[in-house]
C-alpha cells in the first residue's frame, strides 16, 4: 500500500466571508507520498503560500481537511497548533536568530544528546561544520539558507515546507543549493513541499509538480508527464512557455495561418477552440513582404528564441544560432510537418501540417 504522508481533501479557503470574497483556494485535492519532493508552481497570487500556511496551521480552512500521518490536523472545526504537527519550515528570509551562532541556531529547542548528535551530523551534511561558531551576519546568503534547512530538520522533522527559499540568491548559489536540498532530503528520508514561481526550479528537482492558477489546481504530475501531456492550456503556457493560438473548425478539420491540423475527431468531448504548440513547431522564412515581424530575440545557449508578431498573435519560435535574422525583419511562418501539438479543451493530441 502506498505510504501517504500528507493528504489534502477538498480544501478551500477564503479571507473574510465566503459569500463576499473570491476564494484563495478552490477544492484542492492532493496527496504526498513519504519521501517525495512536491513542487507547488504558479504565478503570483495563485494561492501557493496560502496552501503552505494551511498545511502549517497558520491559516484555517473554510472547507475540507488536511491529514498528516493519517491524522486530521486542519478542518473548519479544528486546527492543530503548528508546533504539534511535526513540520519544519524554511523561508526566503532565513528566519535565523541573529544573536545565536550556527551551532546554537541548529540546536535551538533540542535537549537530548542524540538530538545534538543529529544536529552535528546535519551541519556536516550541509557543509557548515567548520562555521559552527560563526554568527548569521558572518554568513553568505547560501550559507544562511543551508543553516535554515539544517535547523528545520534538526528536531526530527519528517515534513518540510519551503516557501521560495532560493529566490533572493544568485544563479550559481541557487543551482548548488538545489543539489544540497535533494541530497539532504534523501539522507533524512524527509518529505517536502517546495513553493516556487520558477518552472525550471520545480521541474528540475521535484518528483511531482502541482500547478495552481487563481486558487485552482490545474495539474499534478511528474515533470515528464506534464511535458508530454499538459492537461490545460495554462499549464503549457505558464510552465513551458508554449504558444497558444485560437482556432475555428472547418467541418472535421482545423485551418490556421500557419498550416492545418490533423486530429481524430472522435477524441473530442467538446469542440476545441485553442491550439498549443512549442517553439520548435514553426519555421521562419524571411520575406520583405511577409505578414509577420520579428520583434525580439533571446539567446538560449544552443539557439535563438524569437518573438514574432502577426495580426493576431505573438509567437515564440526557435532558430539556429547562425540564422541571419534581425529584430524588425519581415517574415512568414509555417508549421513543420509532423510536429505534435494539443487541442483544448480536452487536451487532444494532434499533428501539424505545413501550408503547401
Amino acid at each position: 500500500m502506498t505510504d501517504i504522508h500528507l493528504h489534502i481533501n477538498n480544501l478551500s479557503h477564503y479571507y473574510g466571508s465566503s459569500s463576499q470574497t473570491i476564494p484563495t483556494l478552490r477544492s484542492i485535492n492532493l496527496s504526498l507520498i513519504r519521501g517525495e519532493l512536491l513542487g507547488i508552481l504558479g504565478p503570483s497570487g495563485c494561492g501557493k503560500t496560502t496552501l503552505l500556511r494551511l498545511i502549517a496551521g497558520l491559516e484555517s480552512p473554510s472547507q475540507g481537511n488536511i491529514c498528516i500521518e493519517n491524522r486530521i490536523v486542519s478542518s473548519p472545526e479544528h486546527v492543530l497548533p503548528t508546533e504539534r504537527r511535526g513540520i519544519g519550515m524554511v523561508f526566503q528570509d532565513y528566519a535565523l536568530f541573529p544573536h545565536l551562532n550556527v551551532w546554537r541556531n541548529v540546536c535551538f529547542g533540542l535537549s537530548t544528546n542524540s538530538d545534538k548528535a543529529k544536529a552535528n551530523w546535519l551541519l556536516e551534511l550541509v557543509g557548515l561544520i567548520d562555521l559552527r561558531d560563526s554568527y548569521p551576519h558572518q554568513l553568505s546568503g547560501g550559507q544562511k539558507q543551508r543553516l535554515a534547512l539544517a535547523r528545520a530538520l534538526a528536531p526530527g522533522t519528517s515534513l518540510l515546507l519551503l516557501d521560495e527559499p532560493f529566490c533572493s540568491l544568485d544563479v550559481e548559489v541557487r543551482h548548488n543549493l538545489r543539489n544540497v536540498l535533494t541530497s539532504v532530503l534523501r539522507s533524512c528520508s524527509a518529505t517536502a513541499i517546495l513553493v516556487t514561481h520558477d518552472p525550471h526550479e520545480a521541474l528540475g528537482i521535484c518528483d511531482r509538480v502541482a500547478v495552481l492558477k487563481d486558487g485552482s489546481l490545474h495539474q499534478c504530475s511528474s515533470p515528464v508527464d506534464m511535458l508530454q501531456k499538459p492537461l490545460t492550456s495554462f499549464v503549457g503556457k505558464f510552465v513551458f512557455q508554449n504558444n497558444i493560438v485560437n482556432i475555428h473548425s472547418n467541418g472535421n478539420s482545423f485551418n490556421t495561418p500557419y498550416g492545418s491540423i490533423i486530429a481524430q475527431s472522435h477524441l473530442f468531448k467538446s469542440q476545441p477552440n485553442v491550439l498549443m504548440f512549442d517553439e520548435n513547431s514553426l519555421s521562419i522564412s524571411l520575406n520583405p513582404c511577409g505578414k509577420c515581424t520579428i520583434i525580439s530575440k533571446e539567446f538560449r545557449a544552443s539557439q535563438w528564441i524569437c518573438r514574432i508578431q502577426d495580426s493576431q498573435n505573438i509567437l515564440r519560435v526557435s532558430v539556429t544560432l547562425d540564422a541571419n535574422i534581425k529584430i524588425g525583419d519581415k517574415c512568414d511562418l509555417k508549421f513543420i510537418n509532423g510536429k505534435y501539438a494539443f487541442l483544448y479543451p480536452g487536451c487532444v493530441s494532434c499533428i501539424l501540417k505545413a501550408n503547401n
